[in-house]
C-alpha cells in the first residue's frame, strides 16, 4: 500500500461549470473486502520491526473494513493506556476513510473545527491509517506508544507491506 498523504485517502473531482471553475468534489474511497489474517499479521510484523529497531514500544492494532479488531499486538514495556488508544485510531482511520492526522491538524486550527471535541466515534491523533487494496479501504491500523510523529512512522511501515 501506498499513502498519498497530499490524497489523504480522498479523490479530489475538479468540475467547471461554464468559465467558473467549481471547488473539487471529494470522492470518498470504496470500501472493499476485509484484510485477511495473514495480511493483518504481516502488516503488523513490519510495523514492530520498525518500532524495535528504534527502541519504541508501541501497541499496534489492526482492524478490518467494518472497524472489527483483527489483531492487537503489544509490545514488551508498551505502556498499558496505548493498548485502547491504538485500537480507537485504527477505527477511526476506517470509519471515516483516511489518517488520523486530518483530524489532529484541523484541531490545530481551532475555531469550528473545535467541534470534533464533541464526537465520541473519532480519534483525533496522528498514527491511524486506513488499509487500502486496489484502491479500496480494507482494514486499518492504528499505533500508539511513543509521541504521534513516531507512531504514524511505525503505521506507515505497517501499512507499507500490504
Amino acid at each position: 500500500m501506498t499513502v498519498d498523504v497530499a490524497n489523504e485517502q480522498t479523490r479530489s473531482v475538479a468540475q467547471d461549470v461554464g468559465d467558473v471553475a467549481a471547488p473539487p468534489v471529494l470522492v470518498p474511497v470504496p470500501y472493499g473486502l476485509s484484510l485477511t489474517l495473514a495480511e493483518a499479521k504481516s502488516v503488523v510484523h513490519a510495523a514492530e520491526e520498525f518500532a524495535r529497531e528504534r527502541g519504541w514500544p508501541m501497541v499496534i492494532a489492526v482492524v478490518d473494513s467494518a472497524c472489527q479488531l483483527i489483531l492487537l499486538h503489544r509490545m514488551d514495556q508498551a505502556q498499558l493506556g496505548s493498548i485502547e488508544v491504538s485500537r480507537q485510531k485504527a477505527e477511526t482511520a476506517v470509519a471515516f476513510r483516511r489518517p488520523t492526522a486530518v483530524f489532529q491538524e484541523a484541531l490545530t486550527q481551532g475555531g469550528i473545527h473545535l467541534r470534533l471535541l464533541g464526537m465520541n466515534n473519532l480519534t483525533p491523533l496522528e498514527g491511524g491509517l486506513p488499509l487500502l487494496r486496489n484502491g479500496a479501504v480494507v482494514g486499518g491500523i492504528g499505533v500508539s506508544g511513543m509521541q504521534s510523529d513516531q507512531d504514524v512512522q511505525v503505521a506507515l511501515a505497517g501499512a507499507g507491506a500490504l
